[in-house]
């Protein structure tokens, strides 16, 4: 069975992602990774409407970003995501952003879906785990790492 492929999110460095070094702050690159999640949680059935019909919702709980490259402003942004491991309750996606056909960072985020009003973790609802599985691929080369 192949994976089904998640859209490509795409972005563009605005004016006031720009900081005092004249490239794109740290934190957009976060912001555009967060984006991401969302389309991916949207692609996955956990969208407005599912989280305000069942109260629950994907929290991250860990990320880790490799920062490869300066972006200036106006500069067009694209993040692959890959859903690259679950569990009845988590969610592993790892997120590529390119820039002129060059990596230029990667985001790696664990997931915990919850039940808000509850506090809690609770196990992915059928059709969530289901479309989890048709969209998970093999993990890139540089997930998994850790800061050395």
């Amino acid at each position: 069975m192949t994976a089904s492929r998640l859209p490509v999110h795409e972005s563009q460095v605005a004016q006031e992602w720009i900081d005092y070094n004249g490239h794109m702050s740290e934190a957009y690159y976060v912001l555009v990774f967060g984006h991401a999640t969302d389309q991916t949680m949207d692609r996955l059935g956990m969208g407005p409407e599912h989280r305000a019909a069942q109260g629950c919702s994907l929290f991250t709980v860990e990320a880790h970003i490799r920062y490869l490259r300066e972006v200036g402003l106006d500069t067009s942004l694209t993040v692959r995501t890959r859903v690259v491991g679950q569990g009845p309750k988590k969610l592993h996606l790892a997120h590529e952003m390119h820039a002129d056909g060059e990596l230029i960072a990667t985001e790696e985020v664990m997931g915990l879906y919850v039940d808000q009003q509850a506090g809690g973790t609770v196990p992915f609802p059928d059709a969530i785990a289901e479309a989890i599985r048709a969209h998970l691929e093999p993990a890139p080369s540089w997930c998994g790492r850790r800061i050395g």
